[in-house]
């Protein structure tokens, strides 16, 4: 697999949200982010989680697409 975008953004941490992905430097779970942009806009979601960057929102949409091409391939 090769070095994905998003790789600089994320990380799992088991002492962190159980595991679950969140943005390096924060306790904001890829999944929030996945799910908050569904009904937010990028700029709604900045003055929300004013921790987060532009960056951060794009590399948990393409952390979001490669888990699921995976899941899709794999199942």
């Amino acid at each position: 697999m090769h070095d994905s975008p998003w790789r600089q953004h994320i990380h799992s941490d088991a002492s962190i949200h159980h595991g679950e992905p969140v943005i390096k430097g924060t306790r904001v779970a890829v999944s929030v982010i996945v799910a908050n942009l569904s009904e937010m806009t990028p700029d709604e979601m900045l003055v929300a989680y004013p921790q987060l960057t532009r960056e951060d929102l794009k590399a948990a949409l393409l952390f979001a697409s490669e888990c699921a091409r995976s899941t899709l391939v794999s199942g």
